[in-house]
Order: structure tokens, then sequence, then C-alpha cells
């Protein structure tokens, strides 16, 4: 698979992306197969750092996705801005640039506090609140699955509140959290009861082999709750070379997606779809404007289309 590792001084990489206004017009369409399948896309406001969500907000549609996902600190901030603003305001700020808040992303309150922002995300229509399990990720076999199981029924009384708001819970299999292997992922859709409570699959934090990859998300199915377009790379944990970093977005790294979007395409996948990566720092933006990152956001999703093509 051809992998894009060169220079990313500032003119080479727009003429790379072909950031045009001709090019961003394409939208989602840039994803669809010939069947009919396509990918729907959620932006991650953590991408463009602590920037202004009324900067963020245009790329919405620029970048082809269909809502925004909403972060906090240390990641962003944007969820902080919204509280400085006040819900009035930002729901303004949203009707003024014709944008849905579908997704919040609240991995500092953990699964088990998420009470307050469900009210929240009710309000302003969201469908997905994306988490971490948490939990000891050195247990395994039996020991493990019996810690998936009672966390699973420890989340009831919350995915209950979560189904009356017309939300779903999306758990990010994390690593060092438990649910942070194959075999937890598996055994988490299998406990749980409701497709209200489901895997945020992100495929960075597990082996890079595409089959395995491709098999989880079959065998998850309709428990499925978010798709990260985000692959291992070189890391994200110490700094590195912008374009070694960059390496996490779908087509930039080794990572076959084929297999992944075939996966996608069997189970009639029809949720949200992030392409992502993490900055180091984290808090700033993956790349120094607000354009730049959009523009990054497209040539991975143009990839995305080319593996759609041959799954």
């Amino acid at each position: 698979m051809k992998t894009h590792t060169q220079s990313f001084s500032r003119r080479r990489f727009l003429q790379g992306c072909g950031f045009t206004a001709a090019a961003l017009a394409l939208g989602p369409r840039l994803t669809r197969a010939a069947d009919g399948f396509q990918l729907r896309y959620l932006l991650a406001s953590s991408l463009y750092g602590t920037l202004p969500l009324g900067e963020i907000l245009p790329e919405v549609a620029r970048s082809g996705a269909d809502a925004i996902d909403i972060w906090p600190l240390k990641h962003g901030n944007q969820r902080e801005q919204i509280a400085a603003m006040g819900n009035e305001k930002c729901a303004a700020l949203l009707k003024q640039h014709n944008v849905q808040l579908g997704c919040l992303t609240r991995f500092d309150l953990g699964p088990l506090k998420l009470g307050p922002e469900l009210a929240f995300g009710k309000q302003f229509g969201a469908k997905l609140i994306v988490t971490g399990s948490g939990g000891n990720g050195k247990l395994a076999g039996d020991e493990l699955k019996r810690s998936i199981k009672a966390f699973v029924e420890q989340m009831q009384p919350h995915v209950e509140a979560a189904t009356q708001a017309g939300i779903v819970l999306g758990i990010e299999n994390h690593g060092s959290t438990m649910l942070s292997t194959p075999d937890s992922i598996r055994w988490f859709a299998e406990f749980s009861p409701s497709n209200n409570l489901g895997v945020a699959l992100a495929p960075y934090h597990l082996p890079q082999e595409p089959k395995l990859l491709a098999s989880l998300i079959a065998d998850l199915g309709p428990k499925l709750a978010l798709f990260y377009g985000w692959e291992f790379g070189k890391g994200c944990m110490k700094k590195l070379p912008k374009d070694e970093e960059m390496q996490q977005l779908p087509g930039r790294g080794s990572l076959d997606f084929a297999p992944l979007l075939a996966a996608l395409r069997k189970i009639n996948y029809t949720g949200w779809t992030s392409v992502f990566m993490h900055p180091t720092p984290r808090g700033i933006p993956i790349l120094p404007t607000a354009g730049e990152v959009t523009a990054a956001l497209n040539q991975s999703r143009k990839y995305l289309t080319e593996c759609l093509a041959k799954s």
C-alpha cells in the first residue's frame, strides 16, 4: 500500500491534498461505493486543538462530515468554550453554521458520571457519547471476562438513562484499560444487552492486522457505535517529525483499510466514521491552520474512498 511520508512544507502539502473549493465541495460523496454504501463522517474538534468553536464549525461541511464531535481539555477545549458561552449562544452558533452536535467525547468523566452530559446531549440532539471503560488492562482470560461482564452490568442504569435520552454510549477500546484486547471487545459486545451500549472502535489501540480488525468489525455488528479511521503509524506518545506523526491518519501509515471497509459494508454500518489522530503535545492542532487540518482529513477521506472501491 502506498504511504505518504513526503515533506510537509505548507505549499507542497496543500498542493498534494488538492485543497481547493471544488474538492471540498464534493463533500460526503467522496466516500460512496458503487452499491450505495457510504461512510458518514464525524469531525472531532480536538483535531483543531483549542481553536475557537466558531472557527471549527465551518470546517465540518468542508471536511465532508455530518456532525461535530466536541472534546474537552486536555485534547481540545471546545466543551469548556460551550460552558463559558452558555447553551443558548452555542445553539445559535451551531444554527448559524448549519452544524449538528452529533457526539460528545468525555474520557475525563468516565463511564459512570455521564448524567449531566446526557442531559446536555439530549438538549442539543446529540446521538453519541464516547468515553473509556477504565479498569485493569493487565487482566486476561476468565478474570478479564468476569470483569467485562461486571462492568456491563454496572453500566445498565446509565444505558437506560442514555436510551431515554436517545443517545448511544460508545466505549473506546483504549490501551491499558479492561477494554483493550480483541477478546475483551468481543466479550463486551456479547454481554451488552442493548445497542445503546457499544464500542467506539479504535484500530490504533489494536494489532495492526487488517484481517483481525475486519473480523472484530464483523463480530461487533450493531454494537459498533463509532469507527475511528485511525492507525498506529509511528504512534502518538512522543514528539515525532510531523510527517511521521501524521502516519496515524488513514493512507499515511502502513495499515490497509480496504478489509476494514469491506467489513463495515458487510454489516451495513450506518454509524459515524471519525478520521482521527492525536498530536504531541495534546491540545494543539494537528497542523498549523484549520484549513490545513481539513485538507489532511480530506486526503485521508480520498484514500478511504479508494479502499471502498477495492472492498
